[in-house]
C-alpha cells in the first residue's frame, strides 16, 4: 500500500482517486483554493458535483496546507488547473523530503523572459530546486474514469523506470498505462490538441471535420518536431488518442462549431458557452506570441486561423 495526495479536487483529481482506491492505495484527497468545492465532497456520501458519482469510502478527504504537503507521500499527484500551477510550483519549494510528483495538469506557458513555449512541468521546476517530476496525459475523460469505464493513458518521465513505478500503483483492469521518455512531447501533444479540436468541430459536416484532422494531425507531428519531441509520440495516446476523445465531443469542438458557423469568439462565449472554460481558448491567448512570431506560419495554417480567430475576435477562416 503506497500514500498517495492528489492536490485538486475538481472532476480530474477527484476522478483519479478512483483506480487508485481500487489498486488499494491509501488515497488523500486536497483542494488548495476552491475551499468550497472541498466542503461540498467532504461529508459522509462524498458526492461530486461534478463527476455525478459517489466518490470511494476510504478516500481521505483534507483540507489543504503546509504541513499536509509534507508529510511523508509515495507519490504526490498534482491535478489543479493551469492557473494553479505557478502556486504549486511555490509550495513544492517547501518539500522537505523528496518524493515522486506526478502532474495531470494540461497545458503550456509564455515564458516572457526567455520568449519560449513551457510545459506544466517546466514551470513546476523553474527555479534552483529540482523535482522529481513525471506526467501523465491522454485520452481520459474523468466522467467516465470515475465510472470505471475503460480507459487508457500514458505516464511520462526521463526515467523509464520511474514511468513504470508510478504504473503499477495506478494501474487497473479498467485503468491501463503505457510508459514514454518523451516527457516534452506528451506534454505538448496533449495541450495543442485543444486547440485543434476547435479546428476539427468548425467543419461544415462529418466530411469536412475528418479531412480537418488529417490536416491537424500533420500539424501537430510539424510542431511537437519544432519543440524537440518525437513525432512518433503524437501518434499515440497523448496525440492522436487525445485529439479523437476531444473533437468528438467536449468544450473545444463545441466552440469550434460556433465559429465554423461564423460566429466571433467572444460572441460565442457570450451568447452559448458563457459560463464554460475554454480551455484551447486560453491555450491560444497563452501561446499566439510565441507561435505567430516564430513559427513559420506555412507549415501550420490551421492553427495561425484559430489564433487569428481567437486573440483577434475575428471570423474563423479555414481555406480547406
Amino acid at each position: 500500500m503506497k500514500k498517495i495526495l492528489i492536490i485538486g479536487a475538481g472532476a480530474m483529481g477527484a476522478a483519479f482517486s478512483v483506480p487508485l482506491v481500487d489498486n488499494n492505495q491509501k488515497v488523500t484527497l486536497t483542494e488548495p483554493y476552491n475551499v468550497h468545492l472541498l466542503n461540498n465532497i467532504n461529508n459522509k456520501k462524498k458526492f461530486h458535483p461534478a463527476l455525478k458519482v459517489y466518490l470511494p469510502k476510504k478516500l481521505s478527504i483534507k483540507k489543504f496546507n503546509l504541513e499536509l504537503l509534507n508529510k511523508k507521500w509515495d507519490l504526490i499527484v498534482i491535478a489543479v488547473s493551469s492557473l494553479g500551477i505557478n502556486m504549486m510550483r511555490n509550495y513544492l519549494k517547501k518539500l522537505k523530503q523528496k518524493t515522486l510528483i506526478l502532474v495531470l495538469t494540461k497545458g503550456l506557458k509564455f515564458e516572457k523572459k526567455n520568449k519560449s513555449l513551457i510545459s506544466m512541468s517546466e514551470q513546476l521546476n523553474l527555479g534552483k530546486k529540482k523535482l522529481n517530476i513525471s506526467v501523465l496525459k491522454g485520452p481520459c475523460l474523468a466522467k467516465e474514469l470515475a465510472r470505471k469505464i475503460k480507459s487508457y493513458t500514458v505516464i511520462a518521465s526521463k526515467k523509464i523506470g520511474i514511468a513504470k513505478k508510478i504504473g503499477k500503483m495506478i494501474s487497473t483492469k479498467y485503468y491501463m498505462t503505457e510508459f514514454s521518455t518523451d516527457v516534452k512531447g506528451v506534454e505538448f501533444s496533449s495541450a495543442i490538441k485543444n486547440i485543434y479540436s476547435m479546428v476539427i468541430g468548425s467543419g461544415e459536416g462529418n466530411n469536412t471535420s475528418s479531412a480537418l484532422f488529417r490536416k491537424s494531425f500533420e500539424e501537430m507531428e510539424y510542431l511537437i518536431q519544432h519543440f524537440k519531441g518525437k513525432k512518433e509520440t503524437v501518434r499515440g495516446l497523448a496525440g492522436l488518442g487525445d485529439l479523437y476523445v476531444s473533437a468528438v465531443g467536449g468544450r473545444n469542438s463545441k466552440m469550434g462549431e460556433y465559429l465554423g458557423k461564423g460566429f466571433s469568439f467572444k460572441n460565442a462565449k457570450k451568447k452559448f458557452m458563457r459560463n464554460d472554460t475554454i480551455e484551447g481558448a486560453d491555450l491560444a491567448n497563452e501561446i499566439a506570441p510565441y507561435v505567430l512570431k516564430k513559427i513559420n506560419k506555412k507549415k501550420i495554417p490551421l492553427m495561425i486561423a484559430l489564433l487569428n480567430a481567437i486573440t483577434k475576435n475575428k471570423k474563423l477562416k479555414i481555406n480547406y
